[in-house]
């Protein structure tokens, strides 16, 4: 959520920037629109590159995630197979 949140505020924060710059910029209206498409193209390009980054880290997690997943899933497995056997070995030795 965290992201997310950043991310939101980050294009906020550059819209409100962009209008309050066209706002008390004393330009022609050609310069003021070619103004307000740069300024938006850097927004755009700032804000596609902060998502590549956020989906980056992402994929990161989910990719440490099943690691431990599948790690835990084989501790698991091992411990419950020796309980198993364990078991077994007892009740062996008891019915003989």
């Amino acid at each position: 959520m965290a992201a997310e949140d950043w991310i939101k505020g980050f294009v906020v924060g550059g819209l409100i920037g962009a209008a309050l710059g066209i706002l008390y910029a004393p330009k022609r209206g050609e310069e003021t629109r070619e103004e307000i498409a740069k300024s938006f193209q850097e927004l755009r390009d700032k804000a596609r590159h902060q998502l590549d980054e956020t989906c980056t880290k992402m994929d990161e997690f989910a990719s440490r995630g099943k690691e431990f997943y599948n790690e835990s899933k084989e501790k698991v497995s091992k411990a419950l197979d020796f309980c198993a056997k364990d078991q077994t070995e007892k009740k062996s030795a008891g019915a003989s």
